[in-house]
């Protein structure tokens, strides 16, 4: 789907600087973190001097694997919050576009999902309210270009965007919400390549 790819790619670009300022903000946090540990395990080194130098150790080894792995824990739960962030706002941007850009997107997705059969689609109440001119006979053209037949739906379905296709009674779920729910994985992965690699 190119125009989720060049939304993901444009709010990719907007968060690198977002998430560089989240991660180094972790990172300082954590830095403080450790520097607190080792200030604990220096006071912990002095009262406990007398009893052995191998006892300091091993109070200073415990800290500071402490204080990394609570810069670790931090570091990795600010890269989650952006990446999450980044898809959401992804997400938004589909179901907020202009109404010409929408639709044409709706239109890309039909071309996918049409199938060489005779079957309903479903809107949801605000797109069924702001439709083009001209949609349904785009949409009658689609269908029958995959061999099938499609009608508008009168009644709408509550979803965030997209459309539903209906099929001999059986219900597809192509809205918007589906289809990044479906790639949720890929998109982590992507978004967290392109941010934190």
């Amino acid at each position: 789907m190119a125009g989720l790819d060049n939304i993901i790619n444009e709010i990719l670009n907007d968060a690198k600087a977002s998430a560089r300022e989240i991660t180094d903000q972790a990172k300082k946090e954590a830095d403080e973190i450790l520097a607190a540990a080792r200030a604990e395990a220096d006071s912990a080194a002095s009262e406990i001097s007398k009893k052995s130098d191998n006892d300091v150790k091993t109070v200073e080894e415990r800290a500071k694997s402490s204080a990394d792995m609570q810069k670790r824990q931090a570091v990795l739960k600010m890269k989650q919050e952006v990446i999450s962030d980044v898809i959401e706002e992804a997400h938004q941007r589909m179901v907020d576009m202009d109404i010409d850009s929408y639709f044409d997107l709706v239109e890309k997705m039909l071309k996918s999902y049409a199938r060489a059969e005779k079957g309903e689609l479903f809107l949801n109440e605000r797109d069924r309210g702001r439709m083009p001119a001209g949609f349904t006979h785009k949409l009658e053209a689609i269908a029958k270009e995959k061999g099938g037949e499609l009608i508008l739906s009168s009644e709408t379905r509550k979803i965030d965007g997209g459309f539903v296709l209906s099929y001999g009674g059986i219900e597809e779920n192509c809205s918007i919400g589906a289809m990044f729910s479906g790639r949720n994985d890929e998109l982590v992965d992507a978004v967290n390549a392109e941010l934190f690699s």
